[in-house]
């Protein structure tokens, strides 16, 4: 059995997807229930669902051979693991967005409101910018509507929730999306497999 960590929610949907069109369908899956794993042995896949930012850990430590995540999320936890393929879906970028009427005072410390501190401390770093970076799990574009924040670093797919909130994108920090990744251990071991699975999304994706 080959474990694949599968996002859950509208992302980890498209690649189920895609991984059923090439032969790695699991019919369970889609049985109302509140189950986590799910598997076809005659396809030799046992599926986990798991939280989109939680998919890299599993398969850091192994627990799962295979899986998919964010280009973002890889960016921000940098996991010891083997990015094999970009699977185009899931593509956004990471953006700078701030209030429509704001304009920079580069003599103070730029506060920074994200999920993403490590990919914003890099970002600024590079630009010798100095700034203090505000950690928030969800809402960001709430900070610098009320005053905690003077901008965002966050994800931006369509740009309507900034536009709605009267914010605009500034500046581009990185392209993300969907990347299928390997446990390194489980790579070595499964490598024929694993292979496989890339050639086919790769003839796939032409």
């Amino acid at each position: 059995m080959i474990n694949i960590a599968l996002p859950k929610g509208r992302l980890g949907d498209k690649v189920y997807e895609l991984f059923s069109s090439i032969g790695y369908d699991c019919k369970s899956i889609y049985e109302d229930n509140r189950k986590l794993v799910f598997e076809n042995k005659d396809n030799g896949v046992r599926y986990l669902l798991i939280k989109p930012s939680d998919v890299a850990i599993y398969v850091e430590y192994g627990a799962a051979d295979i899986g998919v995540v964010g280009k973002d999320v890889l960016l921000e936890t940098n996991p010891d693991v083997y990015e094999l393929c970009d699977l185009n879906l899931g593509k956004c970028h990471l953006c700078v967005a701030a209030p429509n009427d704001y304009v920079e005072n580069t003599g103070t410390v730029l506060r920074v409101a994200t999920k993403y501190p490590n990919v914003a401390k890099a970002y600024y770093r590079s630009k010798n910018r100095e700034i203090e970076i505000i950690k928030l799990n969800g809402s960001i574009e709430l900070a610098p509507i009320l005053g905690l924040s003077d901008v965002i670093v966050d994800i931006v797919e369509t740009g309507t929730t900034l536009v709605e909130n009267n914010l605009k994108v500034i500046e581009k920090v990185a392209y993300s999306s969907a990347r299928f990744i390997a446990n390194k251990s489980s790579f070595k071991f499964n490598e024929q497999k694993i292979n496989l699975m890339v050639g086919k999304i790769n003839d796939k994706n032409i």
